[in-house]
């Protein structure tokens, strides 16, 4: 039996859905881009042009909901599936969009530089335990106008698994889109198998913009998935109570699904999000909540009703240094993997989804460890489960030198690297007495030291480049960053 969390009664689930779908008549959803509204009058909304409300039926948002699929794959670079949306399959990804990186050495925040990104992917491409890289960090080297292309680039040249990535301006979605055809080889393919998902944002309460609808309409018109992240939060820009937050997730991620399937049904998407409570006292939006937690989890129960693949913002924490309470907050990856939720954006992050910390992921690693072996279940494994063995032992106890110990016991165990500390005192004190965070130093640079250059070709690096640098040009920056630093 898989261990699962259900946060909200199946009545609650109803309700939040039928009010969501009521929300998107009564006010309407406003919607900046013309293109979309034009889709959403034809289909039979009631679209106010003037300011760009649409008023959408039931019946049309329901009959994006039947052709939407229930699943699908993102493959690595070398042509394997390896991630699933869909079901209660759960994997996980490290936060996106940093802006600064948790120096190693002096444990202070400063901004990202591309040798910072880099050393991030390589380390996210070690890790058994996070099965999807993401564009981590906005690197403050290059211009802004290409910080959200530049990301993807930077991680196309070092890695192999797939990546979770979301352009700023509608320009640039568009280059992305050319760089990860010049890894796969053609359009064609990367319709059909995948490398990468386009996180795309609806604006709280109830809005889209012309840029993240446009991405949203994009990723359609090519078959390119793409991953709704609605942001609720609490008392601020939604209802203050929980099931209010969810209510309008409901309907901001219900009018996603209705454009992306009017401009193409079958398009692959993800009921995804990262709402969070808005704390009164500090004027902040805590992702260490116990709130944001249950909403994160609640929204996942929607979408599961609603045959979607999902998507949760969980596995962080607000805390400044890599210290008690972020470890505590990051914990949240294990509500994320029962909830079934398919992809966790957050390891490795902190600091209200800003900053990233390589020693936070190398320990966020085996939290995740953790939550895959808790989501397992227990399995009795054979019959009889122990009754045999434990007749022929009796009162012995000599387990460790028998077959049924061999045989299962890395199945039944899940071991931590060397980050977990599970010496004695005497053994802990004589390799040095080292805490937490000078064990995941170590296992950074011990990871660091097994990386295996990603399978492109030179050729592919040096397209990759071209596209990149002439976008860099339009903002002035002539040549690239160097990346010889490999």
């Amino acid at each position: 039996m898989r261990p699962k969390l259900n946060i909200l009664s199946d009545e609650l689930v109803k309700q939040i859905i039928e009010e969501g779908f009521a929300l998107l008549m009564n006010p309407g959803i406003q919607v900046k881009n013309d293109e979309a509204l034009s889709l959403l009058a034809d289909a039979g909304a009631e679209v106010d042009k003037e300011n760009k409300i649409a008023k959408i039926p039931e019946k049309i948002a329901r009959q994006a909901l039947d052709t939407r699929p229930s699943e699908f794959y993102l493959y690595d670079l070398d042509g394997n599936q390896v991630v699933h949306y869909g079901e209660d399959s759960v994997q996980f990804t490290p936060g996106s969009g940093g802006i600064t990186i948790l120096d190693s050495e002096t444990q202070k925040q400063r901004q990202a530089l591309t040798e910072d990104y880099v050393k991030f992917i390589k380390l996210v491409e070690m890790l058994p335990q996070v099965d999807a890289q993401s564009t981590a960090f906005i690197t403050s080297d290059v211009p802004e106008g290409i910080g959200d292309l530049y990301r993807l680039y930077l991680a196309l040249n070092f890695m192999r698994k797939p990546i979770i990535t979301g352009a700023f301006e509608k320009e640039t979605w568009w280059t992305m889109k050319d760089m990860l055809v010049a890894v796969v080889g053609s359009e064609k393919e990367l319709a059909e198998k995948p490398i990468a998902v386009f996180d795309v944002c609806p604006s709280p309460p109830l809005k889209w913009s012309d840029i993240t609808c446009q991405n949203l309409v994009d990723c359609a018109k090519n078959n390119i998935p793409a991953q709704l992240i609605s942001m609720p939060m609490t008392g601020a820009n939604s209802p203050v109570t929980l099931a209010g937050a969810v209510v309008q997730h409901t309907a901001e991620c219900l009018s996603g699904v209705t454009i992306n399937q009017l401009v193409n049904p079958g398009a692959p998407i993800v009921w995804g999000g990262s709402p969070a409570t808005f704390d009164m006292r500090k004027g902040t939006t805590p992702m260490g909540a116990i709130g944001t937690w249950m909403i994160n989890c609640a929204y996942v129960q929607v979408g599961k009703e609603l045959g979607m693949p999902t998507h949760s913002y969980l596995g962080m924490s607000d805390a400044k240094i890599v210290d008690a309470q972020c470890g505590l907050e990051s914990s949240s990856a294990f509500f994320a993997a029962l909830a079934g939720a398919n992809m966790v954006s957050g390891p490795g992050m902190m600091d209200y989804e800003s900053c990233l910390s390589y020693e936070k992921l190398v320990i966020d690693a085996e939290i995740l460890g953790m939550a895959k072996r808790l989501i397992a279940g227990i399995d009795g494994r054979q019959t009889p489960i122990a009754l045999d063995i434990m007749q022929e032992l009796g009162h012995k106890g000599s387990y460790l030198s028998h077959p049924h110990t061999k045989k299962w016991f890395r199945e039944e165990l899940y071991f931590p690297s060397d980050v977990i500390d599970r010496d004695t005192v005497e053994a802990w004190e004589k390799k040095g007495a080292k805490s937490a965070w000078e064990r995941a130093q170590d296992r950074v640079e011990e990871l660091l030291s097994k990386y295996q250059p990603s399978p492109i070709s030179d050729e592919i690096k040096e397209e990759l480049r071209e596209i990149t640098t002439k976008a860099a040009n339009q903002f002035g920056m002539k040549k690239l960053p160097d990346l010889s630093f490999d």
